[in-house]
């Protein structure tokens, strides 16, 4: 995932723009980190609330949140309590959703190739990529829905350093 450097240190608006503390989809572009990320459209979409090109100073840190590193002392907290933004099962749920074009809350083998396609960036035929998709969801797939759930993600990735792939040291 990108730094965030790039938008912190680089005014977000041009001499003479309004400085309302808002985000344009424009304004994430200005990161070049995003820009050449494969999923860097996927990513800078997620900060925007469904059908808006704006978002706020609230609403950006809501979802940078989910980037920030779990401290040691975080992870036995009041069990009780809100589950924090940057918890595991939310940067699964927020990865869960890049994936997740059609909001279905399944991926579906089209997706998986979509996916791939933008990640891969070589050539690699569709029927490869097909292929791949194939044997990640007969692998992945515990209900025989033939697509991946949230819960089959989750249990796929359970080895996974989420916490740390998915963290952006803020502050050096």
């Amino acid at each position: 995932f990108p730094t965030v450097k790039s938008l912190a240190l680089q005014p977000v608006h041009q001499p003479g723009q309004r400085r309302d503390g808002i985000l344009s989809h424009e304004d994430f572009l200005r990161i070049p980190e995003l820009v050449i990320n494969p999923l860097g459209d996927r990513i800078i979409n997620v900060f925007f609330p469904e059908g808006e090109d704006q978002v706020n100073f609230r609403g950006f840190m809501r979802t940078l949140a989910h980037f920030r590193p779990i401290e040691d002392n975080e992870k036995s907290k009041d069990v009780n309590g809100p589950e924090p933004l940057n918890s595991r099962s939310n940067k699964l749920q927020f990865a869960f959703r890049l994936y997740d074009f059609d909001k279905d809350d399944k991926l579906s083998r089209g997706e998986l190739i979509q996916v791939l396609h933008l990640m891969v960036r070589v050539n690699i035929s569709d029927e490869q990529l097909g292929s791949i998709a194939d044997r990640t969801i007969q692998e992945a797939d515990q209900d025989g829905d033939s697509a991946i759930s949230l819960t089959e993600f989750v249990k796929v990735l359970e080895k996974v350093d989420v916490e740390q792939k998915m963290s952006i040291q803020f502050l050096h």
